[in-house]
């Protein structure tokens, strides 16, 4: 089985044409910022001084203006650009990264066909979320064969409905949203024919600049009219809880600035924030962490993955149970911060999904 790659990088040009890619040198500049020294960085890194310095001259030749500054007592930092360069590129990995993830899934799962056309991709559509991603690169690393697709949480559960999944991933809060939140999954799945696989209990909430310079309290404050939100995608499971939380304390979503703005993922919102083109977003705890930000909590839920009921005992989803409820996996989902894996691998019936009667604090 081979597995594929799918990488974002930008590339400058100067004015005679004359391209750069920051691919090399944005891990260097991070090393730099690390270590205070270019020539540790270089090591690091496994080259040479020489060599090094010259990435380093021939992206700055491109930019027109160095990377690298003296800072005394400290040795080599980041100038204002160099900061700039290492921001940019993170935010084009990040805000592309599920895309890109799905896009090379897809293209090996293509080439795996005609490589071993007996084998059979366990196909999981899903919201996008830190642990399913963790499942991902679990799975791959047990050589089980996996497309994933990141989708709305809509999206993935009607096509386990149509048979085009094998796990449909997708949220519920905990409280008073749940059901309302429910019903726009439960005309989809049957309870005879489907039910729900617990993965992790996690928070969402919202992200805001290291500090909070804002002032932002709480979800009342995205109706200031100084505040620039940033939202995920219509037919998200989050949008969805988001225009319910509004509603609730009586802000008009047409009254926040920004609200028709979307991204596709969570890493892309806490990019967003963190390049300062926008001051809130609301999205799962890691992300916000990822990027330096300040995490305000709003609200618990549950990640499931929906599924067939008479392929719980088959693989591949005997394997993804076995995985699932395994400690090493476990582990890997409480290092993220926020999510508890505490019912991991538990399968739930979908009535008490729906209710969350199982899960009660």
């Amino acid at each position: 089985m081979i597995k594929v790659d799918c990488h974002a990088q930008l590339v400058v040009r100067d004015a005679d044409g004359r391209e750069a890619s920051l691919t090399d040198v944005v891990p260097l500049l991070a090393l730099v910022a690390q270590e205070g020294s270019i020539a540790q960085a270089a090591q690091r890194k496994g080259l040479s001084y020489r060599h090094a310095w010259g990435l380093l001259r021939d992206v700055e030749e491109r930019l027109g203006g160095a990377l690298i500054a003296k800072a005394r007592g400290r040795g080599s930092v980041l100038s204002e650009l160099g900061e700039a360069v290492l921001r940019s590129q993170q935010l084009c990995a990040e805000r592309l990264h599920g895309n890109l993830q799905a896009l090379a899934s897809e293209v090996a799962s293509d080439l795996n066909r005609w490589l071993a056309p007996d084998v059979q991709d366990l196909r999981i559509h899903a919201s996008h979320g830190y642990a399913v991603a963790a499942l991902v690169t679990a799975l791959v690393g047990d050589q089980v064969p996996v497309e994933i697709k990141y989708r709305d949480s809509a999206d993935a559960i009607t096509a386990l409905a149509r048979g085009e999944c094998d796990l449909a991933g997708f949220h519920l809060p905990r409280g008073e949203f749940r059901a309302a939140c429910a019903d726009a999954y439960r005309n989809w799945l049957d309870p005879q024919r489907h039910v729900l696989i617990h993965l992790t209990r996690r928070k969402q909430g919202l992200f805001v600049e290291r500090g909070n310079p804002r002032g932002i309290a709480g979800l009342a404050d995205l109706a200031r009219g100084d505040i620039r939100f940033v939202n995920r995608q219509p037919g998200s499971g989050t949008r969805l809880l988001i225009d319910l939380l509004l509603t609730r304390i009586g802000v008009d979503p047409d009254r926040v600035n920004g609200y028709a703005s979307s991204e596709l993922t969570h890493s892309a919102i806490a990019a967003f924030v963190a390049s300062g083109m926008a001051d809130v977003g609301f999205g799962v705890e890691p992300a916000a962490h990822h990027f330096g930000l300040d995490f305000i909590p709003i609200v618990d839920e549950d990640y499931y993955f929906a599924c067939e009921r008479s392929q719980l005992e088959r693989e591949p989803l005997a394997a993804v149970l076995e995985l699932l409820r395994g400690a090493p996996f476990g582990e890997a989902v409480a290092r993220l911060e926020g999510y508890d894996p505490g019912e991991c691998g538990t399968v739930v019936p979908l009535g008490e999904g729906w209710l969350g009667h199982v899960f009660a604090a």
